[in-house]
């Protein structure tokens, strides 16, 4: 059975389930992925002992990474059963919300960097809801059909997706229709970035978001949808970061280094403060 079996089967118990009862099965589930992949266990540890600079991960802090991808995919599959406004209101805390406005007012559109931390599905809905026209730049899986049910989930609450084969063209024109698009930008999945220091070590970084902002003028403006230790949520945006005025408009891997480094920073801010949220199992720093 493939993945998209286990995702179809999830995401119809996570919908017909009472949310307590989806959530206890969904951390057995999680446990025991911690208990017996010895792969992925040995990657998050080695990722937070980088990380966190620290020679030995408590295993409840390695679990953690498990649990909280967990309630990732739970909270994704039962978006569209839960997010209603009432929920939003209750237990999302929106941090600076202001700077999407006055982004959107200029008119140049905006480029949202997020990272694979917290639940950045759900803030790629609630912001849609909250009426900003938001477009999400996203990897295709490998199966279309596993695809469509990521895209179809994305799209339920007005969110528009690009997929990252056809970005360069759809981001730019996105961005003409004063839209916000949104980028991952910790992780480069098609070795085509720049090497940069991250988080004490060199690895490669993508500059998708960079370009965009350098070529169309579109500010960037880092946001991050973090689970808080009392189950709600926080939406943390950052000012808008402008890019700089390039002669004859030529952009150079030195311009486009300068200004990943700026929002790259508060990347590492929040995955610092959030550990146990950055939602990875592979080396991050192998390669």
């Amino acid at each position: 059975m493939g993945n998209y079996y286990l995702y179809r089967v999830g995401q119809f118990l996570a919908k017909n389930l009472p949310f307590k009862l989806s959530k206890a099965l969904v951390m057995l589930v999680c446990d025991l992925h911690f208990l017996f992949s010895k792969s992925d266990r040995q990657a998050v540890e080695n990722n937070l002992k980088i990380l966190l600079k620290i020679d030995h991960v408590p295993k409840s802090q390695v679990r953690a990474v498990f649990r909280n991808f967990g309630e990732y995919l739970l909270e994704f599959f039962t978006m569209t059963k839960r997010l209603q406004p009432s929920y939003v209101a209750s237990n999302v805390h929106i941090k600076n919300i202001e700077y999407l406005n006055e982004v959107l007012q200029k008119g140049k559109g905006g480029i949202i960097v997020s990272a694979h931390v917290g639940n950045w599905e759900m803030g790629g809905t609630i912001l849609p809801m909250l009426g900003f026209p938001l477009s999400v730049v996203a990897l295709a899986h490998k199966d279309p059909r596993v695809n469509a049910l990521f895209n179809d989930q994305r799209e339920a609450f007005g969110a528009k997706v690009i997929q990252a084969d056809v970005a360069v063209r759809r981001v730019v024109e996105h961005l003409q229709q004063n839209r916000l698009v949104a980028i991952l930008a910790d992780r480069d999945f098609g070795n085509r970035g720049i090497v940069m220091d991250f988080l004490g070590r060199k690895t490669m970084i993508p500059k998708g978001a960079a370009f965009f902002s350098l070529k169309t003028g579109a500010p960037i403006i880092p946001v991050f949808f973090i689970r808080t230790a009392d189950g709600h949520f926080e939406i943390n945006v950052y000012a808008p970061i402008d890019p700089p005025l390039l002669p004859d408009a030529k952009i150079t891997e030195n311009a486009a280094t300068e200004h990943i480094r700026k929002y790259l920073d508060i990347i590492e801010v929040e995955i610092r403060n959030n550990p146990s949220q950055w939602l990875l199992f592979r080396e991050f720093w192998q390669s």
